[in-house]
């Protein structure tokens, strides 16, 4: 593993972080505050090709590597992880799920717009529907489920905790075809979110990341064609177990992101704020907090880029991707932790953002997988 960024790899990093400052950074408290999706930070996003990073030219993508997308990722959250979850899902699950295991027909309608990000001058993103009101770390136990009508499934049932629920106009849809069959028997689907039987309901009042949308989905009797399912059926488990090993990525650099966005504002205002006769940087105490802080950070980071070369590289990433999900995670709710406590009294106010993105970095240990999912891949992989 090169531990050297390419010079490619330099412009992204830095194209993102100018983004970051310049057009994440205004407006972020108001937008966490009244919960408002970042629809114009999202479109400029595509614009700079940020919404397809990996997938191919020939598909409307950038044709960048996951090295890349994970310094993207790092650079985006440590300003708004709202906005890095809604580049996260479209980049991990939806595009490079369509990319890797969609037909061609497939990808020509539906992922060359989704990796632009816009079409007909209008945001064009997805979302991805596997959990449900009853299934959530156990998604073996799918409701949904779509009945074979010939030409066409029926689709009926409830999805939740849906990131860009509201505003996405594909899903991917994970679905029974065969109940007796278990999680053999279910089978992925793109579904179109304007079809008839499809209801979005309101919008999660959350604790963080509370610009992105987190909606429940409900299908009643929607009819999805049969050149809309995604593999043979039955393949939908496996389709979803492979699309979140490489989404554990992403979500491991956005919490890698706020933990260094949180030890950056930290480091600035220790060297800045003065108690007891000098700058809060003079203190062993503080000093000690701000090493803990790079350091895990800095390990955060490596475990990321880690995972990102095993797969830029064609490895088995899955013993990886979750070693860095589940320490990112950890780490950014830690670091998140001391970083209000560093700041004191003002870490607990939103103009100084510790407090929110000690909010955001919650919900890194839960979704895409919680820390104690990551803990029994891990264990299976080094038990094995």
């Amino acid at each position: 593993m090169n531990l050297q960024l390419t010079e490619e790899q330099l412009m992204i990093k830095q194209a993102a972080h100018y983004f970051a400052v310049n057009e994440c950074l205004p407006g972020v408290i108001a937008r966490d505050e009244q919960q408002r999706f970042p629809y114009e930070q999202i479109k400029m996003l595509a614009q700079l090709g940020f919404m397809g990073m990996m997938i191919k030219p020939e598909y409307g993508g950038a044709g960048l590597n996951t090295v890349s997308y994970v310094l993207a990722m790092e650079e985006i959250c440590k300003i708004d992880a709202s906005t890095g979850v809604v580049m996260s899902v479209n980049n991990s699950l939806v595009c490079s799920g369509l990319q890797e295991f969609g037909t061609e027909a497939q990808k020509e309608q539906y992922l060359a717009p989704l990796a632009q990000g816009i079409k007909d001058d209008k945001l064009y993103i997805g979302a991805f529907l596997l959990s449900e009101p009853e299934a959530g770390s156990d998604a073996t136990h799918q409701k949904t489920t779509a009945e074979d009508k010939g030409d066409f499934y029926l689709l009926n049932g409830t999805k939740n905790w849906i990131t860009n629920g509201s505003t996405a106009s594909v899903y991917l849809v994970m679905a029974q075809t065969d109940s007796s069959k278990g999680a053999h028997g279910i089978s992925a689907f793109i579904v179109e979110k304007h079809w008839k039987g499809i209801t979005v309901a309101a919008k999660e009042n959350k604790m963080g990341i509370r610009a992105s949308d987190t909606c429940s989905i409900l299908f009643n009797d929607v009819a999805v064609p049969k050149q809309n399912r995604i593999g043979a059926e039955g393949f939908g488990f496996t389709f979803a177990m492979k699309v979140l090993a490489g989404g554990r990525i992403g979500i491991a650099s956005q919490a890698m992101g706020i933990a260094a966005g949180a030890y950056e504002l930290s480091l600035k205002y220790a060297n800045t704020r003065k108690a007891f006769g000098g700058e809060l940087s003079k203190h062993q105490a503080i000093q000690f907090k701000l090493a803990d802080m790079a350091t895990r950070v800095e390990a955060a980071r490596m475990l990321c880029l880690k995972a990102a070369w095993e797969k830029d590289s064609n490895l088995d990433y899955s013993l990886s991707s979750s070693m860095a999900k589940v320490y990112a995670s950890e780490t950014a709710m830690w670091v998140t932790t001391e970083a209000v406590q560093i700041h004191g009294g003002y870490g607990y106010v939103k103009e100084y953002h510790v407090e929110r993105m000690m909010r955001d970095a919650k919900i890194t240990q839960i979704y895409e997988g919680t820390s104690e999912v990551q803990r029994i891949v891990i264990s299976r992989k080094i038990l094995r």
